[in-house]
């Protein structure tokens, strides 16, 4: 009898059908109540080490799956899987759906946390690819599994995510704080808030998951019998990616966003197009998803055993909210070898034994290899300035405003989209082995 798996995104939120009850949890070993780990923030995902098998690995934390998947293995990864079997897959997205293979009883191990019989799905021939949309390897996603062991508190500030064993755990006073009721359904949290979408439209009640699976801010589903509907300044955009293809959707602003006290005036929000995001509405009753874009402006914590999550404001609370104004979606394409100069100089000192002032004399040029990160894009947003200026996709990027593109973490590339209205942006790109120049001024849609 075959499993079915739903796997859904942005970035990911998957959830299984058939759950698989024989697990045990994750505990902290030696009766420790608490365990801090580093973690990395990217695209405003968190990036969390994980040993499987004796093998460790790199995971996403994301609060909007339910169970591990793992999507990005490769031969030499060579980790050990115990109990397989083979399922398949129901993948958010264009396309048909996906082969994975279920493994059961494996070990898991984050410092002193462990859990001896975890788990795992493993998709064969996924069409995503994390590692190139992030420019660093991941090799999976997990959330449920973990975070339902724990109190868990996320300081986004600090990079660092706190594990309480639940029965040890106090509270301490936080007049900062504010704490709301989790709904957990199908392993999933959601809590109630408040939009207005328009402006001088009241505010009205959604229920949002809480995804630190997904980059946005906000993504609500437009449904013609309810108040969500979508501005009508807005403009078609790839929002990502699913086991089955591409994600698509409208990227707008609304008027106001409200949890609690805490409130965000004119917070950008995605709106998925329905039928990529037709598998993840299993629970009618959710309006859509609170994302990285917000979460990371807080200190969080997530009481799954109480049913509960309170919030902290951090130092980026009033960050305002960029987004994309070049069109480019950028992606990681692996290393290539460059040859770059080395100068080798000298001082010419005086008879006297005094210094020349300042000069310097070549000694010798000399040359050295390396590899180092290439990007590509991906996708060019039509009626973008990157579409206007001619950039395709799958151009390679040699050059942004006067230095080599391989200089920059892929992040800080897409920073430079984010900027300010009207600054200029300068590429050098390489298409069919040709190199050609491009510049264009970065617009708002909205």
């Amino acid at each position: 009898m075959k499993k079915y798996l739903l796997f859904s995104v942005l970035i990911l939120s998957v959830a299984y059908l058939n759950p698989i009850k024989a697990q045990s949890n994750f505990v902290l070993k030696n009766n420790l109540a608490h365990q801090k780990i580093n973690f990395k923030l990217n695209s405003n995902l968190i990036i969390i080490p994980i040993e499987i098998n004796g093998k460790e690995l790199s995971f996403i934390l994301d609060s909007g799956v339910s169970t591990t998947v793992l999507f990005n293995l490769m031969p030499s990864d060579s980790l050990v899987l115990k109990n397989v079997e083979k399922i398949v897959l129901q993948g958010l997205g264009e396309g048909d759906n996906v082969e994975a293979l279920l493994s059961k009883s494996n070990h898991f191990r984050i410092k002193n946390i462990q859990n001896n019989n975890q788990n795992l799905y493993i998709v064969i021939n996924a069409k995503i690819d994390l590692s190139a949309k992030l420019g660093e390897t991941i090799h999976g996603i997990i959330g449920y599994d973990l975070l339902k062991d724990f109190i868990v508190k996320i300081d986004y500030s600090k990079k660092q995510i706190h594990f309480y064993d639940p029965s040890k755990y106090e509270y301490k006073e936080c007049k900062k704080c504010e704490t709301f009721e989790l709904e957990i359904n199908k392993n999933k949290p959601y809590v109630n808030a408040n939009v207005s979408i328009f402006e001088n439209q009241e505010l009205f009640p959604v229920k949002l998951l809480i995804d630190s699976g997904g980059s946005d801010a906000l993504w609500l589903f437009e449904n013609s019998k309810s108040e969500i509907q979508c501005p009508p300044l807005n403009f078609i955009d790839y929002l990502g990616e699913g086991l089955s293809g591409s994600i698509f959707g409208k990227r707008s602003r609304i008027n106001r966003f409200k949890l609690g006290n805490f409130e965000f005036k004119e917070p950008t929000a995605s709106f998925p197009d329905s039928s990529s995001v037709a598998f993840v509405k299993t629970f009618k009753e959710r309006n859509g998803s609170i994302g990285g874009k917000i979460l990371k402006r807080f200190q969080v914590i997530l009481d799954y055993p109480n049913n509960k999550i309170s919030l902290k404001k951090n130092k980026d609370f009033n960050e305002p909210f960029n987004y994309n104004m070049s069109g480019i979606d950028l992606v990681y394409q692996g290393q290539k070898l460059v040859r770059e100069k080395e100068v080798t100089t000298f001082k010419v000192e005086r008879d006297d034994g005094y210094a020349a002032r300042g000069n310097e004399i070549i000694l010798s040029y000399d040359y050295k290899f390396k590899f180092v990160p290439s990007y590509k894009i991906n996708f060019v947003r039509g009626d973008s300035p990157a579409f206007e200026a001619g950039l395709m996709k799958d151009d390679v990027l040699i050059m942004i405003n006067g230095e080599p593109a391989y200089k920059y973490k892929i992040e800080e590339i897409i920073y430079f989209f984010y900027l300010n209205e009207n600054d200029k942006i300068k590429l050098e790109i390489e298409r069919n082995g040709m190199p050609l120049k491009f510049e264009f001024r970065l617009r708002r849609m909205f």
